[in-house]
């Protein structure tokens, strides 16, 4: 029997149609486009069921009641498929990738996340290598995690970055190797796949209901009372962009800011601003006066990914320090420990 794949259709430019006002998302216009390229109907192709959210969103617009909707729906849909993909707008598709592997408990099956930077509609595009490859992952490797495919590579969902505006390589995975490439044929790296939880039967959804969390990127001659401000009640999580390893300003003000809401239990994880590397606060007094006024480590983590990390935390019921704890460890492949 031939494979079945699940399409949750959320919005952005794959399945745009061009108007007298530009593109716009049109519905049934993709799975119209669909239905006329032969490709689609190749016997080497799963069948696939479309699911077209209303209102199809530009992904400028998502909310994490939005990843809570995608995950419901892939839950609602769980045991009638052999796999997932989730076409979405490029702007936060690696926000949605990093949120759905901490909502999706027990997860045995892929999860493609994809799109493209120019419509299926156009002679020319990036759409229709982008879907096919994804629908071919999903239907035909064993890769129990969500991923991202975009421009020959499919990386981890929550260790995933966009890296170009508008090149069709917009992603990429800068601290962790791609799980798989796809050339003249798919190459995935097994060995870099994670394993399903053992004992795990059924997937379970966790709601994000802590909205309470944010993030903030340092650059020099920050007002403290920026800092300050933005670390106020009813804030309980904050992803802090730092510099380089983890360094930010020595401003006693500043300092006094960090410690004054890691002591009320804020919890501040440290994210580098850099595209690559991770942070070590020991190496200099710039890091480790951050690591005295209470703020943790976030490793070689993504910012989306500590941000979602603790939207799952806080959602789950941790206190703050359980937070802390459970930010140090690896739970769904999204740091590396030292």
């Amino acid at each position: 029997m031939k494979k079945q794949v699940y399409i949750a259709y959320t919005g952005g430019t794959i399945g745009m149609k061009k108007t007298s006002k530009g593109y716009a998302p049109v519905y049934g216009y993709l799975e119209q486009q669909m239905a006329l390229m032969p490709e689609f109907r190749d016997p080497a192709m799963p069948d696939y069921t479309i699911h077209e959210y209303v209102p199809l969103l530009d992904s400028s617009n998502m909310t994490p009641d939005n990843w809570l909707e995608i995950a419901q729906d892939i839950a609602a849909n769980y045991d009638k498929y052999d796999g997932f993909i989730v076409l979405h707008g490029t702007d936060t598709m690696t926000y949605t990738a990093s949120a759905l592997p901490f909502m999706l408990h027990g997860l045995g099956k892929p999860v493609i996340i994809t799109g493209s930077q120019i419509p299926l509609c156009n002679v020319r595009n990036d759409a229709r290598e982008n879907l096919i490859t994804a629908l071919m992952i999903a239907s035909g490797f064993f890769i129990p995690e969500v991923c991202l495919y975009f421009g020959t590579k499919l990386l981890r969902g929550c260790r995933s970055v966009k890296v170009s505006a508008d090149g069709f390589n917009a992603f990429a995975s800068p601290n962790f190797p791609p799980l798989g490439t796809a050339g003249v044929g798919i190459e995935i790296s097994k060995d870099l796949i994670l394993k399903p939880a053992p004992g795990t039967k059924a997937l379970v959804v966790q709601k994000f209901s802590e909205p309470m969390v944010g993030t903030l990127r340092l650059f020099p001659g920050i007002p403290a009372e920026i800092v300050s401000n933005m670390l106020q009640a009813p804030l309980k999580g904050l992803v802090l962009g730092t510099y380089g390893v983890g360094n930010g300003p020595q401003d006693k003000r500043f300092i006094a800011a960090l410690k004054e809401a890691s002591d009320r239990g804020v919890v501040i994880v440290n994210c580098t601003q850099c595209l690559q590397g991770r942070v070590s606060m020991g190496d200099y007094v710039t890091g480790s006066a951050l690591a005295k006024a209470g703020v943790i480590s976030g490793f070689d983590m993504t910012t989306e990914a500590a941000l979602a990390k603790l939207f799952y935390l806080f959602s789950a019921g941790y206190s703050p320090e359980g937070v802390k704890r459970e930010m140090q460890k690896n739970l769904r492949g999204e740091l590396t420990l030292p």
